[in-house]
């Protein structure tokens, strides 16, 4: 089997001149870019189970206290939570303070009464007012049926 081939003829015939070969350099581009702008957010807080450095700070603290033997700081509690220890079962459960137990329940106090006297005054009010509602419904049909009974006029049978 033999494989296809052309023959092309040497050089044509030309004079060995010598000409200056073109150098052109490579071309380049120059890509946009841009350097990332980082801003934090708003709510940014340290992952669970990282310290902030007030907690760093209360640790190291009550290390100090603990290798100088004095007492350790009591746990920072929140303003509005009172605590209270339950003696039998020793559990400590948070309560709110007086104030915020006092506005709440007078809240709801407010709340019930004005809307259970508002529901006696209008079922009394409807007790009053139905009667005279019922004298107005009844003048009405007079007027617009002509008689006296409030039943409508008997329709006249046609004659033959």
């Amino acid at each position: 089997m033999e494989i296809p081939s052309i023959n092309l003829p040497n050089t044509i015939g030309l004079p060995n001149t010598v000409l200056p070969r073109p150098l052109l350099d490579q071309p380049t581009a120059v890509l946009p870019s841009y350097t990332p702008i980082v801003v934090a957010p708003n709510n940014l807080a340290p992952p669970a189970g990282v310290p902030t450095v007030d907690q760093e700070a209360l640790m190291e603290e009550q290390e100090r206290r603990e290798e100088n033997g004095e007492k350790p700081l009591a746990k920072p509690q929140p303003a509005e939570v009172k605590r209270i220890n339950v003696p039998l079962i020793n559990i400590q459960i948070p309560v709110p303070k007086e104030e915020i137990l006092i506005t709440a329940g007078t809240t709801a106090s407010v709340s019930v009464i004005a809307t259970l006297t508002v529901t006696s005054l209008f079922k009394q009010t409807v007790k009053v007012m139905k009667p005279i509602i019922m004298q107005l419904a009844k003048r009405i049909q007079k007027k617009f049926n002509g008689n006296k009974g409030g039943n409508k006029k008997p329709e006249t049978e046609p004659t033959e």
